[in-house]
């Protein structure tokens, strides 16, 4: 199975000094995943967690919902012309009752570790029927310095970004601000797919009283996982694009961007900032 770092020697130069050192880099492998046999995308990923992000990576796409959908994940025996196992193929089987995506879908079936979900043949087939509508979960409510403290406690717990400095992190808040779960990877989407997963994974789905902190941009991809994963609340350090916004404007999600130290914007759903709460507490 592949390693999450690898070494790589690097020729270093320092205020004029030339040296010659190992450097801890990032780990970067394609990852195939197998819809009951069948091709369905591949993904470039920090190899680990690679079932979660299958299932997560399911979950988005509005295949799986529950635990019970998920009949078994299995990494590919004879991946290879030779035979052997790479470990970067992995087959997802769902209960017999689960209905399977369109594979005629005019679709590019290559995922880059950058920009999400490629190549879908139009927004409406990316626009998937949320399986657990945000509107109707109990109301959520969390303050600006509740979403401003957060940063900072994903940027502490990032174990592999501190030898690396080379991997996006998604986290999972309570709506108290306890830290639920963490998942780096080298793109955004895998990270927050990996969270997902293994929430599906435990029969913690939908996640409807969580916040999603994610360490870059709200892409609409990364605003469709947390809709199709039931959170009420997606917050990024950096900023969301207008379909992300457009999004959650329409499923009810709250967006916060640009949360860095005391400031943020709120695009949509601030209905569950605590404003009062802040005002009072000021």
């Amino acid at each position: 199975m592949g390693r999450v770092t690898e070494r790589r020697k690097v020729l270093r130069i320092r205020d004029g000094a030339v040296s010659t050192r190992p450097d801890t880099l990032v780990a970067e492998e394609p990852l195939e995943i197998r819809l009951n046999g069948k091709p369905l995308a591949i993904t470039m990923r920090t190899p680990g967690d690679d079932f979660a992000l299958a299932a997560g990576f399911l979950v988005s796409e509005g295949v799986l919902a529950t635990a019970y959908d998920l009949q078994n994940i299995v990494y590919c025996a004879g991946a290879t012309v030779d035979g052997s196992n790479t470990y970067n193929v992995v087959d997802v089987r769902t209960a017999p009752d689960v209905a399977l995506p369109d594979f005629t879908l005019e679709r590019n079936v290559y995922t880059s570790s950058s920009c999400g979900l490629c190549g879908k043949a139009s927004l409406d087939a990316v626009r998937t029927t949320a399986r657990f509508p945000i509107a109707d979960t109990p109301p959520v409510r969390v303050t600006p310095g509740l979403l401003a403290s957060l940063p900072e406690r994903l940027r502490a717990a990032q174990r592999v970004f501190d030898r690396t400095g080379g991997l996006h992190a998604a986290a999972l808040f309570t709506e108290d601000g306890e830290l639920l779960d963490i998942r780096e990877d080298v793109g955004r989407h895998n990270a927050v797919d990996k969270l997902v997963g293994r929430a599906l994974q435990n029969g913690g789905l939908p996640l409807s009283r969580t916040v999603l902190l994610v360490s870059g941009r709200a892409s609409f991809e990364l605003a469709q996982k947390a809709v199709m994963a039931g959170i009420p609340v997606l917050a990024a350090v950096s900023a969301p694009s207008s379909l992300a916004v457009d999004l959650a404007a329409e499923t009810g999600l709250t967006l916060v961007g640009f949360l860095r130290g005391s400031s943020m914007n709120v695009y949509a759903g601030e209905d569950r900032i605590a404003l009062q709460d802040a005002a009072a507490q000021g």
